[in-house]
């Protein structure tokens, strides 16, 4: 078991893929000779030659091929640099790979992998830090995860690849330089879908994907320390979506809250919560939802900080719901009020 990081396990990954499937093909904008804007294709090119390779500055033109390619028998895996550019892709990703199976009647399949990152950091301002995981999740057809640590980025991207329909793997910039952690690499190839419980708990459920995942389990050990116990599930694979275990989960608890890094309205947590609350299950408080506010995230690193969730706000958010406010607030709390502050004053 190596011990690599987020990006490094991609890496691992896409090294293991074009060894075992002699018809897997990755390109995208830098990919090839520069090794990928985060260094995560390097290497690829210089292994396995033409097989790798720069596309022109065109979203279009690398889905496009990508869907005819597909059709025809390869399984291209290409990379949109960021995922706010996929935009200018949508009808080939909405109207044509998400569409291959059904209007062939089964006959043909888009066995296509689109690796994308997304969310906040320093600098990125809005053009290259929107969260649209809940677009695409509104797309029957395409399978959408977010990985977390390193083993989730190296199996979740396995598993994409050898599906026979579009996939959406949607990694995080943030997380590329990770520590890094031991890896399993090689093995079966795991299934599609399923939720794991990462901190278990019996106060409340909170439900989270992608970046957001770390901070939430720091709130969960702050919020442990004060007699409020946590469970924290996490759902790297968002389709198809454990619903079984949420409810399992919230018929424990009795309470929940989702934390998404994507802006509020709209956001998929809306609809874990409609799928909890139209399940009947027992709910102790109303269901809440931590996400950014309806803003566009500012350029400057300050004012971006005092919008995305953090630890410190989902724990005020999440002592809340469960009823027990802190019984003196810290200094991270005081922080955390103060950027709600922020929040409302942006609204």
């Amino acid at each position: 078991m190596p011990e690599l990081s987020y990006g490094e396990a991609v890496n691992a990954a896409l090294h293991r893929l074009m060894e075992e499937l002699p018809q897997t093909l990755v390109y995208g904008e830098d990919v090839g000779v520069p090794g990928g804007v985060f260094g995560v294709t390097r290497g690829l090119r210089g292994r396995y030659g033409e097989r790798v390779f720069d596309t022109p500055i065109s979203e279009s033109a690398i889905l496009g091929s990508a869907v005819g390619a597909a059709m025809f028998g390869r399984r291209p895996i290409v990379e949109i640099m960021w995922a706010d550019f996929s935009l200018v892709a949508l009808d080939q990703i909405v109207n044509q790979a998400a569409n291959v199976r059904y209007v062939s009647g089964g006959r043909l399949s888009a066995p296509l992998t689109i690796r994308t990152q997304q969310g906040n950091a320093p600098g990125a301002c809005a053009q290259h830090s929107q969260c649209l995981e809940a677009l695409f999740l509104h797309v029957p057809g395409l399978r959408v995860c977010m990985p977390s640590t390193p083993q989730d980025a190296y199996d979740l991207l396995v598993t994409a690849v050898h599906c026979d329909d579009p996939v959406l793997v949607i990694e995080n910039r943030t997380l590329y330089f990770s520590a890094k952690e031991p890896v399993q690499t090689g093995g079966p190839v795991r299934p599609m879908g399923g939720a794991r419980t990462r901190r278990p708990g019996s106060d409340v459920t909170v439900v989270t994907w992608g970046a957001m995942t770390g901070q939430v389990l720091a709130a969960a050990g702050a919020l442990a320390g004060d007699g409020i116990e946590a469970e924290v599930l996490e759902t790297p694979w968002l389709n198809p979506f454990d619903t079984e275990a949420v409810l399992g989960s919230v018929r424990r608890t009795g309470r929940l809250a989702v934390v998404h890094e994507a802006n509020v309205t709209g956001g998929f947590g809306a609809e874990v919560v409609a799928r909890v609350a139209g399940s009947g299950a027992p709910l102790l408080a109303p269901p809440i939802r931590i996400g950014t506010p309806d803003v566009r995230l500012p350029a400057a690193p300050s004012l971006a900080r005092s919008l995305v969730p953090d630890a410190a706000r989902i724990e005020q958010e999440v002592r809340a719901l469960v009823g027990k406010p802190p019984a003196q607030a810290g200094a991270g709390q005081q922080a955390a009020g103060q950027g709600a502050a922020g929040r409302e004053a942006w609204r």
